[in-house]
């Protein structure tokens, strides 16, 4: 028996699950979308509900929505992530605490940090109440909406309060299994701190972070829950506009509904492609 065939046949029982579990919904989920529910009476498929999608303006507003929450939320989590793991590769007094609270909400659950978003910024929260107190505004009412705004700024908090530990932990391995001699040869050659980030360290650290960037796109595109809390009615992010169709009273919403799943997952493939594609391009450039 070769190698090859004992891991296969180790390995068949997780994957035999996972294709069944992901595969199976997924050709049900494709199958209902075409109008094919033969339990309500659908039998004759059709490209009827996606056409009433592509023709809804709200979907196309969900559409940007969702985007705008997920470039955003992914670029700036990016960001941050690098400039911690910068800091924290350094070695300083009580760097190991840092470290630890830094990773710490790791473990927390997204829905337990929308609830503190929610109680801290919305303007019945802590932040507009004790603004209010201090006499930074007339009344709790003034403070900026940051939840339930169009603009998606509390939902992008979440992700982002939640997701910097997340890439930072990987960007930060990544370094310290590299070290500092490279930046060291080029500061050597008379590069600055900014030339030897950008020309040496950069490319080094950057399939790390480009593998979870995309982790943490895909989720932040395809995530229902915190959209659904924190976000406002209208226009609703595309998962929860999919939610909404699932569960209305008319089972023909249903295709409808199917339809913008198999669309979600689509969008979430091409331009997952696209943006590899091209932040490998700019790298290499």
């Amino acid at each position: 028996m070769s190698d090859r065939f004992k891991i296969g046949l180790l390995l068949f029982p997780a994957l035999s699950i996972i294709v069944v579990l992901f595969f199976g919904g997924l050709l049900v989920g494709l199958m209902r979308s075409f109008n094919y529910m033969p339990v309500i009476g659908l039998t004759q498929p059709d490209l009827s509900a996606y056409v009433s999608v592509f023709t809804d303006k709200e979907f196309y507003l969900s559409f940007l929505l969702t985007f705008h929450i997920a470039f955003t939320s992914t670029v700036i989590s990016c960001i941050l992530a690098v400039a911690a793991a910068l800091l924290l590769r350094r070695q300083f007094i009580g760097r190991a605490v840092v470290n630890f609270l830094f990773q710490l909400n790791l473990t927390v659950p997204h829905l337990v940090g929308a609830i503190g978003i929610l109680y801290l910024f919305s303007q019945s929260g802590s932040f507009a109440r004790l603004a209010a107190e201090w006499g930074m505004i007339a009344g709790p009412s003034d403070f900026p909406a940051l939840v339930f705004d169009p603009y998606a700024i509390g939902i992008i908090l979440q992700y982002v309060w939640k997701e910097v530990p997340f890439i930072g932990v990987i960007v930060l391995a990544n370094m310290q299994s590299i070290g500092e001699d490279y930046e060291s040869v080029a500061r050597s050659l008379g590069a600055s701190r900014w030339q030897a980030f950008r020309h040496v360290l950069l490319p080094l650290i950057f399939p790390g972070m480009l593998s979870a960037s995309v982790m943490v796109f895909a989720f932040t595109f395809g995530a229902y829950e915190i959209p659904a809390i924190l976000g406002a009615n209208y226009p609703a992010a595309l998962p929860v506009l999919a939610y909404r169709h699932y569960t209305d009273v008319d089972l023909a919403a249903r295709p409808e509904a199917m339809a913008m799943a198999i669309i979600i997952a689509l969008l979430s493939a091409v331009m997952i492609y696209f943006y590899v594609r091209f932040s490998r391009q700019r790298v290499r450039s």
